[in-house]
């Protein structure tokens, strides 16, 4: 070696001792989407499908074509570049409606992702549809804490968790789906959903064992779920998120949250959550810098509009053509007019009266009205998007209700009505998508109150009049067949429903053929839902009896509980961190086995153990 090079080095090393010069720091770029919800066209401003005028014009956001360019622009652009898609690619398009995930399947996969987590609607179609998906994709969709059972299709399909190797470092994906996706969706019985903080405690545990120097959750839980992971869960370095389609922007006025939002975890470091709205509208992108020891020294960056400063990929753009052919006549067609927006967004829908909930459970209302039904209950969450004004297509109906649902009609008793409301209020500050918009009553809620005692006022139109419910009458109810089979949570339309027919016609063929008959249509609202301030008069006593009818109710539960578990092979009483899938691989040798044990103790959630209960084992 010569001298010269000899003291380059050692004056090199010197300075970068002397100065501090951080030759070891670690930099990784991620680029991420959620919630694509199969936009796979560009999309408006109102999230919706955008015409062509609109789109030739410059006003049209997102879409598969634009999002490819964008992520190949940047990543060609970084240095140590991970792309991932946090969930729900699924539903929301004729697009899902006609290919049933092929499409979303074929253009993901041309984005070179390097990991995917499944979000609730994945599961929409069961576990089949999301097993075809798997099977035509060739980047790994990790299923974090959904236990798959041996019986599912789903069987073998999707890793865990991911440990890659970027920059030199082993970079772990771990990952959690919401954990009411039975609820909210259609897996089988052969799946089931851990809670996540417990599951992902114990993934932080399984990859550093397996050697991962850096962690990032990738989750489908939404941005509350996210915070409480980030607090409660020690070791993610970061997580990439999706759900709740939260904005966050540190510029847009619109965002209420900044990007990324910032959580102290349980060692007291910063865990950033970094969310990209929804529909392909935005490319996430967060820079985290490392420094030798592991510690995140910096973090930086923010949402990129997909706008039309993104040519879309000319191939991806004939390609869409292609497959939107068949379907392009029914999307143009224009089925009415109206005078002024009709707000669909979740924000509005899940959170109290929205002008599409009204639209909606009206239409519904009018076409069984002559089978003497009374009674419209809609779920926020299943209304997808708003409508501009001016002309009405088909396809705008069809990417508001995109879940072919059908009218389902049945006869519930008072009682179980205001217990379904109170259902459809109990998860105000998740944004869930249980909210009830109405029609043929109107009531009131308070947020401030515990969930099941939320609701008052309920009122039923009789003869042009309202009148308070009275817990005993029979009504006359119509809802959409996923609600009736007790979907968000739904379960008194399913205990308490009598005389149902659940095949009725599709929702969406209801709403515009509604449309059409009242075109041009005006959006409104009437008060049919209102929000009230806790009332400070209220007495107490009612609610200190229900509340010791409860605690009766739990005893004799477990008491029964206890009974079962000692006629059974074994016991078990449930102890902290417990799962059905442990106890599975602890008392039946193969964790997959946790339906047994679920089918042996129907009165327990499996999702959500209760510490201290006693649960019946069955024979192995």
């Amino acid at each position: 070696m010569s001298k010269f090079l000899t003291r380059f080095l050692l004056s090199t090393a010197a300075l970068a001792v002397s100065t501090g010069m951080a030759l070891a720091d670690f930099e990784l770029n991620v680029l991420h989407f959620n919630d694509l919800h199969s936009r796979i066209e560009p999309i408006n401003r109102f999230d919706s499908t955008c015409s062509a005028e609109d789109d030739a014009e410059g006003k049209c956001f997102g879409g598969v074509a634009r999002l490819k360019t964008a992520i190949d622009q940047r990543r060609g652009e970084l240095d140590n570049v991970l792309v991932l898609s946090a969930g729900d690619n699924f539903q929301g398009s004729l697009f899902y409606s006609t290919y049933k995930g092929e499409a979303e399947a074929e253009f993901l996969d041309l984005m070179d992702l390097d990991a995917n987590v499944i979000g609730n609607h994945e599961f929409d179609d069961g576990d089949d549809v999301l097993a075809r998906f798997l099977d035509k994709t060739t980047f790994p969709t990790i299923s974090g804490n959904a236990l798959i059972g041996a019986n599912s299709p789903l069987a073998g399909k999707m890793p865990e968790y991911l440990i890659l190797d970027v920059g030199g470092e082993k970079i772990a994906i771990i990952g959690a789906v919401a954990e009411d996706t039975g609820e909210t969706s259609s897996p089988s019985d052969a799946v089931l959903f851990m809670d996540s903080v417990l599951y992902l405690n114990d993934a932080v545990d399984k990859v550093k064992e397996a050697g991962a120097t850096k962690i990032i959750a990738l989750t489908h839980t939404g941005l509350e779920k996210d915070k409480q992971i980030a607090a409660e869960v020690d070791g993610i370095d970061l997580i990439i998120g999706g759900h709740s389609h939260t904005l966050m922007s540190n510029e847009d006025e619109k965002a209420k949250h900044p990007y990324p939002v910032s959580v102290t975890g349980p060692s007291g470091k910063q865990v950033p959550i970094a969310h990209a709205y929804a529909y392909s509208k935005y490319l996430g992108e967060i820079k985290v810098v490392f420094d030798d020891d592991g510690n995140i020294k910096s973090v930086s960056g923010a949402p990129i509009l997909i706008d039309a400063q993104f040519t879309p990929d000319p191939a991806m753009v004939a390609r869409i053509k292609e497959l939107g052919a068949p379907i392009e006549k029914l999307k143009s067609t224009v089925i009415a007019v109206t005078d002024a927006p009709i707000d669909g967004d979740r924000s509005s829908c899940r959170a109290g009266e929205c002008e599409m909930g009204n639209l909606v459970t009206d239409a519904m209302l009018q076409r069984v009205s002559n089978q003497g039904i009374e009674i419209a209950i809609q779920n926020g969450g299943g209304l997808r998007a708003s409508i501009d004004e001016g002309d009405i297509t088909m396809g705008e109906v069809l990417t508001v209700l995109p879940f072919q649902n059908t009218l389902s009609t049945f006869q519930l008793k008072g009682s179980d009505v205001v217990a379904a409301l109170e259902n459809g209020v109990s998860q105000l500050e998740e944004g869930a998508g249980r909210f009830p918009q109405v029609a043929g009553l109107t009531y009131s809620f308070d947020p401030s109150k515990p969930a099941g005692s939320r609701t008052s006022d309920v009122m039923v139109r009789k003869d042009g009049a309202y009148e308070p419910i009275e817990a005993d009458t029979v009504y006359g109810v119509v809802s959409n067949n996923f609600m009736r089979g007790g979907g968000d949570g739904y379960s008194a339309f399913v205990t308490g429903g009598m005389n149902a027919y659940d095949y009725g016609p599709g929702l969406e063929e209801v709403v515009a053929e509604y449309l059409t008959a009242n075109s041009p249509y005006k959006p409104y609202l009437n008060n049919r839902i209102t929000q009230v301030s806790a009332d400070a008069s209220q007495p107490v006593a009612k609610e200190a009896d229900s509340a010791m009818e409860k605690m009766e109710d739990k005893v004799k539960e477990g008491a029964e509980m206890v009974e079962k578990a000692a006629m059974s092979a074994e016991s078990h009483v449930v102890a902290a961190g417990d799962s059905l899938w442990k106890l599975a691989e602890k008392y039946l040798g193969d964790g997959r086995k946790w339906g047994e044990i679920a089918k042996a103790n129907p009165d327990q959630d499996p999702n959500k153990l209760e510490v201290g209960t006693a649960l019946a084992i069955p024979a192995k």
